[in-house]
């Protein structure tokens, strides 16, 4: 019985995942003007957008299936990883503007560290999933 719990909030977590990443992937192609304004200048900006955009969208997918679970969870922590340079650029960006509010401001500094739980979250989900 424990194992079969374990394995339904393992089940619910890879699930809640795929929600957060398909819900960011849609907001790439449905708003792409916010995105690409976060792109780092050494990258095409809209290109970066929607090939970000497909991968959450492809890595959502992924975990919704239990044989591709385990790669994809990795693969969302790899994702989670390489669009930080993208926050980072974001809370620069909103630092040095004038009419940026103070909230606007502290959401974008605070949202940096929240980085981290996000690539563990990932972590557990590709290591806890079913092997293939």
């Amino acid at each position: 019985m424990r194992r079969r719990e374990r394995a339904r909030r393992a089940n619910r977590t890879a699930a809640l995942l795929a929600v957060v990443l398909g819900g960011a992937g849609v907001t790439h192609f449905l708003r792409p003007r916010g995105y690409d304004r976060i792109v780092p200048g050494s990258l095409p900006p809209r290109l970066t957008t929607l090939v970000s955009g497909a991968a959450e969208l492809g890595i959502a997918a992924a975990l919704t299936v239990p044989a591709t679970r385990r790669a994809a969870g990795w693969a969302a922590a790899l994702l989670f990883l390489a669009v930080f340079p993208a926050n980072v650029k974001m809370a620069g960006d909103l630092l040095d503007s004038p009419r940026a509010g103070r909230a606007a401001r502290l959401v974008s500094v605070l949202r940096l560290p929240l980085q981290a739980p996000l690539v563990g979250w990932a972590v557990r989900v590709g290591r806890h999933a079913p092997r293939p």
